[in-house]
């Protein structure tokens, strides 16, 4: 909660101009993302309006570049792979089993992860991901289990979209009915 609390520090010290880059800067960082950082924007003296548009995009930022890394980082994974598999094999790819395997066993979160994307898919792991895990585990998973980059983009920024301006209408009318 500390940390929490550095950024409505920070609200309130710095001028009108910046404090919505304080925001977006609250809604990169996981566990606070949009929902949180909107909070605090709102709680800190920034319109509602305002607070939730600076939530979004930082927290949107912080997705879209993880989403591009992993999905990069998993087609550079995949093409060595392969190649390697051919080499190996005498220039014959060698089996999918033995190119997917995936060393030792997967931690609890990813199991959890696994769980639910195949249950309710992109969309509801992209939807339902934030009651479970911050956006930004979720879609650097979806993009490394090899879904579209588009595709996690999107849903993300529904979901992203979605949930923070519900928490910023609930806590806006809060704080509008207590003043």
């Amino acid at each position: 909660m500390n940390l929490i609390e550095t950024f409505q520090t920070w609200v309130a010290q710095v001028p009108d101009l910046v404090q919505p880059l304080i925001v977006a800067l609250a809604g990169a960082i996981p566990f606070i993302e949009g929902e949180g950082a909107a909070t605090i924007g709102i709680i800190g003296g920034i319109h509602p309006v305002i607070a939730a548009a600076a939530a979004i995009v930082g927290n949107f930022l912080c997705v879209a570049v993880l989403v591009l890394a992993s999905s990069g980082a998993r087609s550079a994974i995949v093409s060595r792979t392969r190649t390697d598999a051919r080499v190996l094999a005498g220039g014959e790819p060698a089996p999918a089993t033995e190119l997917d395997r995936e060393a030792g066993r997967p931690s609890a979160r990813r199991q959890k992860f696994q769980r639910a994307f195949e249950r309710y898919g992109v969309p509801g792991v992209s939807l339902l991901g934030p009651l479970l895990l911050p956006t930004q585990f979720t879609a650097t998973m979806l993009a490394a289990a090899g879904v579209g980059k588009a595709r996690v983009l999107l849903w993300q920024a529904i979901a992203i979209i979605g949930w923070t301006t519900a928490v910023a209408v609930i806590v806006g009318s809060a704080v509008y009915a207590v003043t």
